[in-house]
């Protein structure tokens, strides 16, 4: 039922394009050649979903996948239609894709030295507290905005179909909250990112790390020349951290963010019903 009412919005977008004279443009599709499909995205989201572990509110979701030059190759809903989840997160969630890939270095990057020649996987989650006041990425948030004439155009019935608006153009965006992971193939190569958004932050978390894992592109490389993370975990090098100390008034931040420190330097708050990342799928060593 849910398939077929998707199936139903882009078709009904494709006829009136084309009636009205306009093509598909083939754009930046090129880019996404090797790159999971709609239908993948779409099956991976849907198997992640409403989970028990994830906790949060419950909700449906938003997942997109960028390509490695930030190009959106695919954006998917688990709902039965695009009003069924936080319209806003759709655009976060390409958002997100687009942190993490841009933020994110693979095997064979040409890493001259220091502690992460084979690469560094940054979640989109292990951004918040180094974006803070005082911060060592203070102001990164305000850089590369999204290109809101990119993010809003075309039709909204389809939207999250294989005929997305979105899908063959770059509209960047960096964000800083949970969600958002870099996709790695078979040795270690970086080749894009995958955003959800539409739970709480830690939700959006566990369930695009479902997604990634589904779609087979959590590839870190072998123990000891892995890509690394800020986690401290190896099993999970880009995974969320829970390391805030909150404050004596029991908040995590005040306007400014000087009252609460994470020992990390990448923490991230906990969330309503917050999850366990510790249960989370590892990625993969082979």
């Amino acid at each position: 039922m849910k398939i077929n009412h998707r199936m139903m919005s882009g078709a009904i977008w494709l006829g009136v394009s084309l009636a009205a004279g306009a093509a598909v443009a083939d754009d930046g599709r090129s880019a996404c050649s090797g790159l999971p499909s709609q239908a993948a995205l779409q099956n991976a989201l849907d198997g992640a979903v409403g989970l028990a572990g994830n906790g949060g509110l419950g909700f449906n979701m938003w997942g997109t996948i960028v390509a490695i030059d930030g190009t959106v190759c695919a954006v998917a809903f688990s709902g039965q239609k695009y009003t069924d989840q936080w319209l806003a997160s759709r655009v976060i969630s390409a958002q997100k894709a687009n942190t993490a890939n841009g933020l994110s270095l693979g095997e064979g990057s040409n890493i001259p030295g220091g502690s992460f020649k084979n690469g560094l996987a940054l979640s989109t989650a292990n951004l918040y507290s180094a974006v803070q006041p005082g911060g060592s990425l203070y102001g990164l948030q305000h850089s590369n905005p999204v290109d809101a004439t990119i993010a809003y155009e075309g039709s909204a019935l389809a939207y999250g179909t294989a005929y997305d608006p979105l899908v063959g153009q770059r509209v960047g965006g960096i964000n800083v909250f949970g969600g958002g992971l870099v996709l790695l193939k078979s040795g270690s190569i970086r080749v894009g990112g995958v955003g959800v958004s539409g739970d709480t932050s830690c939700t959006d978390h566990m369930v695009a790390w479902r997604v990634r894992r589904t779609l087979n592109l959590d590839h870190f490389g072998p123990t000891g020349s892995a890509v690394g993370g800020v986690s401290g975990d190896a099993s999970r090098p880009d995974n969320i951290i829970f390391d805030i100390t909150p404050t004596a008034n029991g908040g995590e931040l005040n306007p400014v963010g000087t009252l609460s420190k994470s020992a990390s330097g990448f923490g991230h708050p906990t969330c309503l019903n917050n999850p366990d990342p510790s249960t989370l799928p590892p990625v993969q060593h082979p």
